[in-house]
């Protein structure tokens, strides 16, 4: 079995996918406001669609695109949707591999593309798709900064599901004769950490250093009062420790479950804080925005160290290859 991120790979469409011929047979009228088409035949529930996350819809996009062509050959971030790579918005195309190809081609929204560098194809599921480790590859060098680092901080990290070394991305990389990008994914790989548990954390640790502050240490724990407190981050020069999840994780469907947790992590803040530990928490829509995350840690005492990065900081306002440009505010 290839390598993927069990967890979050979407193997079959988060929606009923309804071609036309399905329908008609059904009895299905789809050319209504209840519908919506996601791709030439392929409709899906207008509602439903409407309701899913970005990222969600892409992998509504993409298991549209196979109905039609099962053959096809994913990559970049039509293959992380199978990969279960984790990502944040609606891709703009989908994304394809043609190695006898001697150009990039487009028909509409599905980019083909060719490279001189041999990827390695994959079957999960009777889907081909470029190996975990190629895709990863692929979209360190193209990425926004702060997407490439959580895909390639999900791809390393055990507690994510990780099945690549950082090493072998390294190698694979630098044997490539790909020049594009090659600035972008080394910065990824100076900056990867196997230790991260999340993408909000990985997002909020490329913040962190564009904006100059020191660098924290992942999961550290500490034992006090006869228990053991796993934190995100540790500032080693003021003692502070920052949760990049706020109160969110805790929206449980259990009313009952979410009240206990939200009670034993208020006690676990509050245990920190007793033991001389300033608390600063996040979400992630805080880090997106930089400076309510900023604010956060500065009321709890971390350095800025360096000079901020104000172009890198941009990168996190726009992502050109989403569906339509993202802007982040």
């Amino acid at each position: 079995m290839p390598l993927l991120l069990s967890d979050r790979a979407q193997l079959v469409s988060p929606l009923p996918l309804h071609t036309v011929a399905e329908a008609r047979m059904l009895g299905i009228r789809l050319r209504t406001p209840a519908w919506t088409r996601v791709r030439k035949g392929v409709y899906v529930d207008a509602a439903a669609y409407a309701a899913l996350s970005d990222w969600s819809r892409y992998a509504v996009r993409v298991h549209a695109y196979l109905r039609m062509h099962p053959d096809a050959v994913l990559c970049m971030e039509s293959a992380a949707v199978i990969h279960g790579i984790p990502g944040f918005d609606e891709s703009k195309d989908i994304h394809l591999y043609g190695p006898d190809l001697t150009k990039t081609w487009r028909h509409a929204d599905a980019l083909t593309h060719t490279s001189g560098d041999l990827r390695e194809i994959v079957l999960i599921d009777g889907i081909h798709v470029t190996s975990l480790r190629d895709t990863i590859v692929d979209l360190a060098r193209v990425a926004q900064p702060a997407h490439a680092l959580a895909m390639t901080d999900a791809a390393i990290s055990l507690v994510q599901g990780g099945a690549v070394a950082l090493d072998e991305l390294l190698d694979r990389g630098l044997a490539q004769q790909n020049q594009r990008g090659r600035a972008r994914m080394r910065w990824v790989w100076e900056n990867a950490d196997e230790r991260a548990e999340s993408p909000a954390e990985s997002v909020s640790r490329a913040v962190m250093l564009w904006s100059g502050f020191e660098r924290p240490e992942l999961q550290r724990v500490f034992r006090y009062e006869g228990h053991e407190d796993r934190t995100d981050f540790y500032f080693a020069s003021c003692g502070a420790v920052g949760e990049s999840d706020g109160w969110g994780k805790y929206e449980l469907d259990s009313p009952e479950e979410a009240r206990e947790r939200l009670k034993a992590e208020k006690r676990r803040e509050d245990r920190l804080r007793r033991n001389r530990h300033p608390f600063a928490r996040w979400e992630l829509r805080d880090a997106w925005r930089v400076t309510p995350m900023c604010e956060a840690l500065c009321a709890a005492g971390v350095r800025v160290v360096e000079p901020p990065q104000p172009a890198m900081l941009a990168t996190l306002r726009i992502n050109p290859r989403a569906k339509p440009w993202r802007r982040r505010s």
